[in-house]
């Protein structure tokens, strides 16, 4: 048997490329926002083809931006550009004029891709045609559609378990795509579906689930505009969700107040300017945090406490600081939660959290008036080992003020990729669904099976260990994305095939089973045709609201095919014609899948009506309504929640991983990270000016980063450390060049996300 020479680097690049350090910004957008969109924009896609494209993006029956959640205004939307600078490079990234062609695949093996940098290789440009690397080559080379589904079906037939496959979804899918997708893995008899949620936001869902009764937010975009307060923690919206500064822009002008809690105080949450404003413009812009308070990594849960026992305290004096109707009528567990926080002294939280009181006085100042309360966090909340109580520490601030169930109030869990909600909503959950099931059964006579999937922690586990065989992927970047670099690599490398749908050349098409398969599909910018009639998709927002996309451009290729028909022919190759479900039929027609998916899933009743109509709908959504019920009791829950306890030694640190203003996700835009004064470099370490004296380091040094956990090392090599103003024993690095140092077995309780923003290491200088 020939040897596999495939090289399976599963890290980035760890050549510098010229690092250039400045000031951190003071703001966030303005002028200089709009000319690096642009460029980016023209530079890609050339500039008639970029401005034609950017006037639709983000527009009611135009393209839903292939970036993050935010959603759009339900009314009036700006005519100069309903998207950010972030949102126009994601379109630019799908957009791209560049090509990845069978003849570039000729050119370059899988050895010398596996060494580029992730910026290089997403740099390359758009899939053109299905591509095979088979058992042994070097070199992926072209394969028909039909023999690459035969090749799939053959695999998936062969297995002596469903539960040997994995089903893995990127939240850039769109609602019919994922819905198919679940709908196949049910019929082939295994609920091993993960997806990125698993990764981000599945802490939220735990946690709210058991406290309010649902797993997502309870606002709408128009409760922002109406809060009193906004509470931002753990989260750097400047960056990674750049249009929520004009609703907080629109909160603040209101006279809405914001506190903003992080580590790391970020441009965006200093100062906005809103680049379709005159007045900003040509001004300051607008301040937006009244009160921010550095929190120590992943020390949220006794800062909320300290917050909380203010509270108490001053209720005492004003019987109106706490909303005790609401608390008497709506929830449980108070008298609980009360008699923890008891148990705590007020100075030991406040010096844990690592915030002066003076700034926790100040924030409370604020809230204990306050009627209308929103919080909204993100992964610097949920990738924690306690990531699901952090979530529900904000619960409980919340149900204090009754702030939940009202206008201008209640819990904003601001979610990543596009549509990473409505899959989840659309059925792609690796955990049993009686209510699912038994909706299968009525309409295609599928025995769904009911025993737990894997997630996707357990789904590397488990191909880790040989007992998972074939992995599939609808869209993303799974190598980077996951935690633990090598541990995934060699996980995916023990895969009999693997198989990644995809628009654009990732890290993941470098580290393979013995047999992988590249499938190129449509972006949501293209226009997808059949029959001659165009076909849209549909995606929910962060806060629940369904509504179509519309792809305007030509295709990249006349190769590519949508992704809800490669998953109708996967399934139909699976299958075969023996299924109850027509797959081939319905991956044609998409008007039929929605109408599937108003007879199987609660809330998109009459669904191909209602979401041409306006701008979309909204789904159910109990929280927002004030109605507990569906939690455990009838009642919104209070949670008793612990400390969090990371023991560092004096040599130990607590790494954060998180994204440069260059980068979504795992795709890297460019190597510039302005906000923060970092440009021309990714391996970099934020490190406290104060740490670095004690450890005898200077700008620029070359560390190691290393964790250790049950008694194995893992290595991040050279970073070159970076002064900034991060709590002390804190460092920052970004991803996915710092996942490598997450412990696969290492992650959140109840949830299973990994910990990427809590990491114990240690730094050793690199002797040059």
């Amino acid at each position: 048997m020939a040897k596999d020479k495939r090289n399976v680097n599963e890290n980035t690049s760890e050549e510098f490329t010229g690092i250039k350090l400045t000031k951190p910004a003071s703001y966030a957008a303005g002028a200089r926002g709009v000319k690096v969109a642009l460029e980016h924009a023209v530079g890609e896609m050339g500039a008639v083809r970029a401005f034609q494209t950017l006037a639709k993006l983000n527009q009611v029956g135009g393209i839903d931006c292939p970036g993050c959640a935010w959603p759009d205004p339900d009314d009036k939307r700006s005519v100069l550009g309903e998207y950010c600078e972030n949102g126009a490079k994601a379109l630019a990234e799908e957009a791209t004029l560049k090509r990845v062609t069978t003849d570039f695949f000729a050119e370059h093996s899988v050895t010398e891709m596996s060494n580029w940098s992730d910026f290089k290789i997403g740099k390359s440009g758009r899939l053109t045609h299905p591509m095979v690397l088979e058992k042994g080559a070097t070199h992926y080379k072209p394969i028909s559609w039909e023999d690459a589904f035969k090749l799939i079906g053959k695999e998936l037939s062969g297995l002596n378990d469903p539960n040997e496959a994995i089903f893995y979804t990127s939240g850039r899918s769109s609602n019919e795509a994922a819905f198919l997708y679940g709908l196949f893995a049910r019929a082939y008899g295994t609920l091993n579906m993960p997806d990125c949620s698993n990764m981000c936001h599945e802490s939220s869902g735990v946690a709210l689930s058991s406290t309010v009764g649902i797993g997502k937010g309870s606002v709408t975009l128009d409760d922002l505009h109406k809060a009193e307060v906004v509470i931002v923690i753990g989260q750097n919206p400047g960056t990674n969700h750049p249009r929520m500064l004009t609703a907080l822009a629109k909160c603040k002008d209101a006279g809405g107040k914001v506190i903003s809690i992080n580590p790391l105080e970020e441009a965006g949450l200093k100062r906005f300017k809103n680049p379709q404003s005159v007045s900003d413009m040509l001004t300051l812009g607008t301040a937006i945090t009244d009160v921010f308070l550095r929190v120590r990594i992943n020390e949220d849960i006794p800062l909320l406490k300290a917050i909380q026992k203010k509270l108490i305290a001053l209720d005492k004096e004003d019987s109106g600081v706490l909303d005790h109707d609401f608390i008497v009528d709506q929830t449980v567990g108070f008298k609980a939660m009360k008699s923890d926080l008891n148990k705590y002294e007020l100075d030991e939280l406040i010096d844990q959290s690592g915030v002066e009181e003076e700034a926790i006085d100040d924030a409370v100042d604020i809230l204990a008036p306050a009627k209308k309360i929103i919080i909204c966090w993100a992964m610097g909340l949920t990738q924690h080992k306690n990531g699901v109580e952090n979530i529900k520490e904000c619960v409980n601030l919340l149900l204090m003020k009754g702030s939940i169930g009202k206008e201008g109030a209640g819990t904003c869990p601001v979610r990543g990729h596009s549509n990473v909600q409505g899959d989840r909503s659309v059925g792609i959950v690796h955990t049993p669904s009686k209510a699912i099931a038994s909706s299968l059964k009525k309409a295609f006579d599928i025995d769904v099976p009911m025993e737990h999937g894997y997630d996707t922690v357990h789904s590397i586990m488990a191909m880790h260990d040989k007992k998972a065989k074939v992995f599939i992927a609808l869209g993303g970047n799974f190598l980077s994305a996951a935690p633990d670099t090598a541990y995934t690599a060699k996980a995916l490398s023990n895969c009999k095939l693997t198989v990644s749908v995809s628009t654009k050349l990732n890290r993941t098409h470098m580290v393979t089973g013995k047999t992988a398969l590249i499938l190129p599909t449509l972006g949501r910018s293209e226009k997808d045709e059949s029959n001659g009639k165009n076909r849209f998709v549909t995606v929910e927002n962060s806060m629940g609201k369904v509504h179509t996309s519309h792809g305007s451009l030509d295709p990249a290729s006349a190769h590519l095919m949508s992704e809800p028909e490669i998953v109708a022919n996967i399934a139909y190759a699976t299958l075969g014609e023996n299924s109850k479900v027509d797959w081939l039929s319905l991956g044609s027609d998409y008007d039929a899948i929605r109408d599937v998916i108003a007879d199987v899933v609660g809330g998109f009743e009459d669904y191909n009506k209602r979401v041409v109509k306006d701008s979309g709908f909204y789904l159910p959504n109990n929280a927002r309504e004030g109605d507990f019920t569906k939690v455990k009791g009838r009642k919104a829950r209070f949670s008793v929640c612990s400390l969090p306890d990371h023991e560092l030694e004096a040599d130990e640190f607590l790494l954060t991983t998180i994204r440069s203003h260059d980068q979504f996700n795992t795709t890297i835009y460019g190597l510039d990270d302005r906000y923060r004064g970092v440009y021309n470099e990714r391996r970099v370490v934020f490190m406290n000016p104060n740490d670095m004296k004690y450890h005898k380091l200077k700008k620029l040094d070359i560390v190691d980063i290393t964790s250790h956990y049950d008694g194995k090392t893992r290595l991040a090599p050279k970073f070159l450390v970076v002064p900034y103003q991060i709590p002390s024993q804190n460092l920052a690095c970004y991803f996915p060049e710092a996942n490598t140092l997450v412990p696969i077995d290492q992650f959140a309780d109840g949830s299973h996300t990994p910990i990427s923003k809590s990491v114990k290491v240690k730094i050793k200088k690199v002797q040059t």
